[in-house]
């Protein structure tokens, strides 16, 4: 196929670790029984919960990770049946999401043959290293910052149109199913990351140019 004109990246779980790694170290250290906090997140975040659960609110920014924290820690469960505390849960919750050298590898490689590259995020009150992110990609799209929130179709337009890139000259990535079929229903080439070795692969069908494998020392020496 003829190439895109820009490529769109989640950030949590696409450029960092896994997600799902930091919210088990999490559990494990703040001795959080799992099935209170798997319960909770089908209720507020799964396909069929309804409009404005926490989370909702929390990725547009309409509660603060403070009031979020309180809210959370409600519905915990201690491993040892106590009540969990609401200070920094958020916090804790990603302190072991690290960016993925792999991946922001991948984006600068993109962004080296011409085409555009642009961050969209939706935000549990996480920090971002915004310093790197904003050299790297313009635009940066957060939800809570824009009111806005992933699958729903208005944060896809709105990001389109900061890029001034039509639908179907665009890829997106993300690592969860729902936002990957709202891009799609959005217009937009929707790719479901799970690692960065098979996203570069992927997006070579989209971006000329592109290696499918990154150089090995050896090449590079």
């Amino acid at each position: 196929m003829t190439g895109v004109d820009a490529v769109i990246f989640d950030y949590g779980g696409v450029l960092t670790g896994p997600v799902g790694e930091s919210i088990a170290a999490w559990l494990e250290r703040d001795a959080i029984d799992p099935e209170s906090f798997s319960r909770t997140l089908k209720a507020w975040l799964s396909r069929s919960a309804p409009q404005g659960t926490p989370i909702h609110r929390l990725e547009t920014g309409e509660l603060s990770t403070e009031e979020f924290d309180v809210l959370l820690a409600a519905e915990l469960v201690g491993a040892n049946g106590k009540p969990v505390a609401s200070d920094g849960l958020l916090g804790s919750l990603f302190a072991e999401m690290r960016p993925d050298p792999a991946m922001f590898e991948l984006v600068e490689d993109i962004k080296a043959t011409g085409v555009r590259v642009a961050l969209l995020s939706n935000s549990w009150g996480n920090t971002y290293p915004r310093e790197r992110i904003s050299a790297l990609f313009d635009p940066v799209v957060i939800s809570g910052e824009v009111g806005m929130r992933k699958p729903n179709a208005d944060i896809f337009d709105h990001t389109l149109e900061l890029l001034a890139v039509e639908p179907d000259s665009t890829v997106f990535v993300d690592d969860a199913a729902p936002n990957i079929e709202g891009a799609t229903l959005a217009g937009l080439h929707a790719l479901l990351h799970t690692d960065p070795q098979t996203t570069r692969r992927e997006l070579t069908r989209f971006v000329p140019g592109l290696r499918a494998d990154v150089p090995s020392q050896k090449e590079t020496t």
